[in-house]
């Protein structure tokens, strides 16, 4: 195949693992909530990473595969969707014509040459959307990290910690953190300085997702947004990370006792009034992970806010023993169908056996179809 041709291909696999991880962590997720793990947050992102990793990892997976078939570990190991198919009709199970069950076949192929050549309006609509949904995307990401570089720049510096950086800013009513290539940076807003609680509830909030790795997958996931900007799937997605990611580390916080749940919870209400008024610029600087974020499209809505639900999650919150090993029962499966997945959806590579067999039923049906309109035409004349 050529280079992009390859590249179409690993961006429409990529599109589609997306999709099919959604459906999969909505599913899982359903059945957590029915047992009684809902608050499992801890595992459930670490469930949503080690799924992402394993759509990013996809391509690593299906070389690794073909590998093993080709030195004969798994030969007989059947998982990809088109040879499954196409086993299945051959033995008689699909009624359809075998040209037809060909075109089907070839759909996907006949879609990418047509991408790749923009031939056809449906063809020149997609590339078009995708090109534009491209450039609003890193038009939005670079603008957005130059007000995120100014706010930090323009704070000043107060503490340092190792590689953590404490800055403390006029311009910000909401403290956040975010990093560079070596050093995290903590921003504060100045007028904390004259509120302990509010500042111990800060700094415990943002080191704890510096601690769990939270800064680098959002910027991976931001970075990752232009390309995606069409998918409805990766932006729920993204929302699902944001919402359990605020949920772990509250409770990561509060389980360590060393904040009152009250204490944490006014200082979630004092800030959350403060982003009501808060700059333009602010909201629209990535890649950051903020204590509190204003949801105005609730009150909309007429549906629960995020912070009320992040209220009360704090007030019920419960200790779960085994996470580790809650996740470790949970991740092994889910990584499995995953895996299984990214081969399954692949494109099928050489000609095999049934692959013969269905050109040789296309070809006696053509054959057949040819020598009939040659009767036809004999008995008219």
């Amino acid at each position: 195949m050529m280079a992009g041709e390859v590249l179409l291909d690993a961006f429409i696999n990529a599109n589609i693992l997306i999709c099919v991880a959604l459906a999969l962590w909505f599913a899982l997720r359903g059945v957590m909530w029915g047992v009684g793990l809902k608050h499992a947050y801890s595992t459930q992102i670490r469930l949503l990473n080690t799924v992402f990793l394993t759509v990013l990892s996809a391509p690593l997976i299906v070389a690794g595969f073909n590998a093993l078939q080709k030195t004969g570990v798994t030969p007989a190991v059947k998982v990809n969707l088109s040879d499954i198919a196409l086993s299945y009709y051959l033995k008689g199970g699909i009624a359809m014509k075998a040209t037809d069950f060909e075109g089907l076949m070839q759909l996907r192929d006949t879609f990418l040459l047509n991408i790749l050549a923009g031939a056809g309006l449906v063809s020149k609509i997609l590339i078009a959307a995708f090109f534009v949904g491209l450039i609003i995307g890193l038009t939005r990401l670079v603008y957005s990290m130059f007000c995120l570089w100014r706010i930090v720049s323009g704070s000043y510096h107060w503490r340092e910690i190792g590689r953590v950086k404490l800055r403390l800013s006029d311009r910000t009513l909401v403290p956040f953190s975010t990093r560079g290539l070596w050093s995290y940076y903590v921003v504060i807003p100045s007028h904390m300085l004259g509120q302990s609680d509010e500042m111990r509830v800060t700094l415990a909030h943002e080191f704890q997702h510096i601690r769990h790795g939270d800064l680098e997958w959002e910027i991976v996931l931001e970075a990752l947004k232009p390309l995606f900007f069409l998918n409805p799937a990766y932006h729920a997605w993204k929302r699902q990370v944001e919402a359990l990611r605020e949920f772990n580390c509250d409770s990561q916080v509060l389980s360590k006792g060393r904040i009152n749940a009250k204490v944490y919870c006014d200082t979630l209400l004092s800030i959350c009034q403060k982003t009501l008024r808060r700059d333009r610029s602010f909201v629209i600087a990535v890649p950051k992970v903020t204590l509190v974020t204003a949801d105005r499209s609730s009150l909309i809505k007429g549906k629960r806010s995020f912070l009320e639900r992040r209220i009360l999650s704090v007030l019920n919150l419960k200790r779960l023993p085994y996470e580790r090993l809650l996740f470790a029962a949970l991740a092994v499966p889910l990584f499995t169908a995953m895996a299984l997945t990214s081969v399954a959806i692949q494109r099928p590579g050489d000609w095999s056996h049934d692959r013969l067999m269905l050109s040789t039923v296309v070809n006696l049906e053509r054959l057949d179809e040819i020598n009939r309109l040659s009767t036809f035409g004999r008995i008219r004349n």
